[in-house]
């Protein structure tokens, strides 16, 4: 049996991990730790942080997030002492830094100095000062003062030993996002000029002779603000395409700069892969050298462990074939939601895993030590209210350790063969008025087919519906509401070519500026599905209908006529019976499948197990319910973690290697309930 190192270590005391280029310079190990804020403490607790860091085996922590207020106390005025000091002492004591650009929070004399800076809402409310929250991304006030601070950080800490990775700004879209005011108006108009060319284009595109909207000029065009009655969704849903940009020209700007002062060392920002709406992260996964992620539980959910596996495996697709960093989790409860859900003993551990066995090379979370005043002072720490002599403390102390022994899996990855489609367009443009539904739910929609696929231990990639979809057998499309031409011919290349795809209701309706597509609905995907919608039938509150297998569909259903589609389970009940529900298409060498209505994840399972078995889509290991398996592959090695949701022990078979125990085994282990465990086995 081929043996590895499963005890914990420092780097370059143990056999090298394969780390690739674009991973943290010098860094060959997992990396741990948090958001540090020293500057909410007397220095006598600095020395205390440095111990503990050392005990726990952090060895990477962010800094600055929040801090521009005491770095620039006055505008054009810097303090730089206590960072300096800072940065020197975790450089000593052996700990990385990632630093942080301030921008996200604005200092009061900036407020003060340039109130046309605040954000307005589109009620026409600006925004005031006492929060988090940067100022409108168009203001040349605010690109001013982030250029100005931003450039005295990169040149006077851009060849920093200690500093590994740069944190530009923080979480942006939340909570500003778009802006109505003056600023970003003018900067819409020039971003509606550069998309559109001529006013005319745009006024087709628009359909602006619907209500009388028709444009003579570009200045006639206002950001669309709250109207007597519902404003023009192309307007809306382009406005979302430009705040996406203005925010992304903002994180641009920043980059560009620390990489003129700090060559070699990679930029990030931190995403909210599956939980901000108005970031359109497609755009934004290249020009990060580091994908990074923010993850916190829905913790009133009895699946938020499912919904963490997905927030992981979205952040591992943006960042392709690249490692990605979890910027943010938290130990605990956190502060924001309506109830606070502590997690349970060993919870925090294997919530850790659940995100390094989809591809994570980083665990940090948010924060070192817990805040004793302002908003976030009920939210969990890695050193918690109650000090280093706790649980909390203590796993994270054992968490440290069993990292540690992951050194030899850097530069292992995760291979999917499903995938879902994530269409940050059709999320936005579903989310406007006058839908046929208030319950056509973006989010609601994808959930399902993931949990569906997660039950049966499927491993899943997120894709951009234009992207090349050859090297997937199954792809799902639970809601590709806004169907371009060239997302279009990908599905129907994949299907052609011999795969598997499964659209869910309401699919291929409009095209990029939502307009109705030409021809019968669903004009984007009509052919690939054999079939036409002749009806919406979208159901009353608390309404079912029922399907010819027994099982029963919420929120939706649809008058359809096949062409050459075949039905498999046809309405039972309700205003499409006997209509078919859900269809099954020939095309090419593949095929397409269609659910018409609103099923949940258990359900799917029973529907739609024909077309999984068609797919040739096989999970990672036989399903068990509470139980979580995941691989990272390289080469002839795999890493295989099992999360362990249950209250009953779960005996893994096959031989290996258990990393975080030592134990070695011709037969199977043991995971405890509530354990994570990860083995290591080679096919040589």
């Amino acid at each position: 049996m081929t043996r590895i190192d499963t005890s914990p270590h420092e780097a370059g005391t143990s056999p090298s991990a394969v780390v690739p280029a674009t991973w943290l310079p010098g860094v060959d190990v997992v990396a741990f730790g948090g958001d540090y804020n020293p500057e909410q403490w007397p220095r006598e607790v600095w020395d205390e942080d440095i111990r503990l860091m050392i005990e726990a085996k952090v060895n990477l922590v962010t800094i600055g997030v929040f801090s521009w207020a005491l770095l620039e106390p006055r505008e054009g005025e810097f303090d730089f002492g206590w960072l300096d000091e800072v940065i020197e002492r975790l450089h000593s004591a052996g700990i990385s830094v990632d630093l942080a650009t301030p921008t996200a929070s604005p200092p009061a004399w900036f407020w003060s100095s340039y109130p046309e800076a605040r954000p307005v809402t589109r009620e026409g409310v600006r925004l005031g000062f006492g929060s988090r929250g940067m100022a409108s991304p168009s203001s040349p006030e605010y690109a001013a003062a982030t250029t100005r601070i931003v450039t005295a950080l990169a040149q006077r800490y851009g060849r920093h030993p200690a500093v590994k990775l740069w944190h530009v700004h923080n979480e942006y879209g939340a909570p500003v996002s778009q802006s109505y005011d003056e600023y970003s108006v003018v900067a819409f108009r020039e971003w509606l000029i550069e998309r559109y060319g001529r006013i005319e284009q745009l006024n087709a595109a628009w359909g602006t002779a619907f209500w009388g909207q028709h444009y003579e000029t570009w200045d006639e065009i206002d950001a669309p603000r709250q109207a007597a009655s519902v404003v023009n969704p192309s307007q809306r849903l382009d406005f979302a395409r430009f705040t996406n940009v203005a925010l992304l020209r903002c994180y641009l700007r920043e980059r560009d700069i620390i990489r003129r002062h700090s060559p070699g060392i990679p930029i990030t920002t931190n995403f909210m892969a599956t939980s901000c709406p108005s970031v359109d992260y497609w755009t934004w996964a290249p020009e990060v050298d580091i994908v990074s992620n923010d993850h916190y539980l829905a913790a009133q959910r009895t699946d938020s462990h499912v919904m963490l596996s997905m927030a992981a495996d979205m952040t591992r697709s943006l960042a392709g074939d690249r490692p990605w960093l979890l910027m943010e989790h938290s130990t605990s409860a956190v502060n924001w939601q309506e109830r606070n859900i502590a997690k349970r003993p060993n919870e925090l551990a294997r919530n850790s895993f659940a995100h390094w066995g989809r591809g994570a090379d980083g665990i940090l979370f948010f924060q070192w030590r817990a805040s004793r005043s302002g908003a976030e002072k009920f939210h969990s720490a890695m050193v918690p209210h109650a000090g280093p002599d706790s649980r909390i403390f203590r796993e994270v102390e054992a968490l440290g350790s069993d990292l540690g022994r992951l050194r030899a899996a850097m530069g292992t990855r995760v291979v999917a063969r499903a995938a879902i489609l994530w269409d940050w367009n059709s999320l936005w443009a579903l989310g406007l008025e006058w839908r046929p539904s208030i319950d056509l739910d973006f989010h609601r929609q994808v959930e399902s087919y993931y949990c569906w696929l997660w039950n049966e231990g499927v491993t899943v990639d997120f894709a951009h519906p234009e992207s090349d979809l050859e090297g997937y057998d199954l792809v799902i499309a639970p809601n590709l509401y806004v169907a371009t031409e060239l997302a279009s011919r990908r599905v129907r290349d994949f299907v052609t070519n011999g795969g598997t795809l499964i659209a869910a209701y309401f699919a291929g309706i409009v095209g990029e500026s939502d307009n109705i597509l030409p021809g019968p609905v669903p004009g984007g995907l009509h052919d690939v599905l054999g079939l036409q919608v002749d009806e919406f039938l979208p159901l009353r509150k608390q309404e079912s209908v029922g399907l010819s297998d027994g099982s029963r569909g919420l929120y939706w259903a649809e008058e359809i006529t096949t062409t050459t589609a075949e039905t498999v389970l046809s309405y039972a009940d309700g205003p499409a019976a006997k209509s078919p529900a859900v269809t099954r298409n020939r095309l090419g060498d593949g095929t397409a499948w269609y659910v018409s209505t609103d099923l949940d994840a258990l359900q799917l399972g029973a529907v739609l197990k024909g077309a999984l078995d068609e797919s040739g889509v096989r999970p990672s290991a036989p399903a068990t319910p509470g139980v979580e398996i995941v691989v990272r592959e390289r080469g002839g090695e795999a890493y295989t973690t099992y999360l362990n949701h249950s209250d009953g022990d779960f005996w893994a078979t096959g031989g290996g290697v258990e990393v975080l125990t030592g134990e070695e085994s011709t037969d199977g282990f043991t995971i405890p309930a509530g354990r994570a465990r990860v083995v290591y086995r080679t096919s040589e």
